[in-house]
């Protein structure tokens, strides 16, 4: 997969889960003061997701751009 199809798909997959945080904060408020895990609301966990799935993703980008250079070598 060329890199730039890489990045716009991994793009818009983090894009709809900010979508959905957004959504929820604004739409449906009391959804994000429920308390799921440990005392902690959703937002709160939402938001720690939303930051775990970025750094996920740019590892993701990073092996997968990587595995495709080193194929390309002799």
């Amino acid at each position: 997969m060329e890199s730039s199809r890489l990045g716009n798909a991994l793009f818009v997959v983090y894009l709809l889960f900010y979508v959905g945080f957004v959504g929820l904060s604004a739409f449906i408020p009391q959804v994000m003061e429920w308390r799921p895990w440990n005392g902690l609301n959703l937002a709160v966990l939402y938001g720690f997701g939303l930051i775990l799935l970025a750094f996920f993703m740019a590892a993701l980008y990073g092996y997968l751009r990587e595995r495709k250079g080193s194929s390309n070598t002799p």
